[in-house]
């Protein structure tokens, strides 16, 4: 429920309404608008690529060989971004923050990014899609990307003075997401309202077990 419902103080209650897909409560770290169906890529870790491995020391030794370095991770960047945009990855779902150069090439190559995403919500974006997060991309950039999420609708929704991120997500299950915008005057008043309403969700889960049984 707390990942399915967003509290907007400053509103009247009649405002309330309930929107199909899920609203993240973050803005887009990049946002290239698209038209028609969308690919959504799920990943857990910085997409800016390590110059060594865990637990291994890397000694730079000039400025030189340090700039060299540095343009290195920038081509690593770019040709990881060019990889997203020819396997048809529009969007980016992060629960890491990804670093500038990152969000540079993405908006190069026409790829949104939400970042700082819960672990909550990406297991709720996971059990919608069916797609676990990508594994680390390593050095291996000829590989098709299969762990795609089919997205319908990506775009920002301003909810008061707080910029969101609406998504709706084909479903591969018989759930079909949609999210509650509850408002109020308060905030008191909203999380009243909102502890009330997960009551009844939890009244009538336990009633349909009961039927079920």
């Amino acid at each position: 429920f707390a990942e399915l419902h967003a509290a907007v103080p400053g509103l009247p209650l009649a405002s309330s309404r309930v929107l199909p897909g899920i609203v993240l409560r973050r803005d887009f770290a990049a946002y290239c608008p698209a038209d028609g169906e969308l690919r959504a890529l799920l990943v857990t870790e910085p997409l800016r690529p390590a110059l060594t491995a865990p637990g291994v020391e890397f000694i730079v030794d000039s400025e030189g060989q340090y700039q060299a370095s540095l343009r290195w991770i920038t081509r690593r960047t770019e040709a990881l971004m060019k990889h997203l945009q020819s396997n048809s990855v529009n969007l980016l779902l992060s629960s890491a923050k990804q670093e500038e150069v990152v969000i540079y090439y993405a908006k190069l190559y026409g790829v949104s990014v939400v970042e700082c995403l819960s672990s909550e919500e990406m297991a709720l974006i996971s059990e919608i899609t069916g797609v676990s997060p990508y594994a680390p991309f390593g050095d291996n950039l000829d590989r098709d990307i299969t762990e795609t999420a089919v997205v319908t609708f990506c775009q920002p929704l301003l909810l008061v003075s707080k910029r969101c991120v609406h998504i709706g997500f084909s479903s591969v299950c018989a759930f079909q997401p949609h999210c509650l915008i509850l408002c109020g005057p308060v905030d008191g008043v909203n999380e009243q309202h909102a502890a009330a309403l997960q009551e009844a969700f939890t009244m009538l889960q336990q009633v349909f077990k009961t039927v079920d049984q």
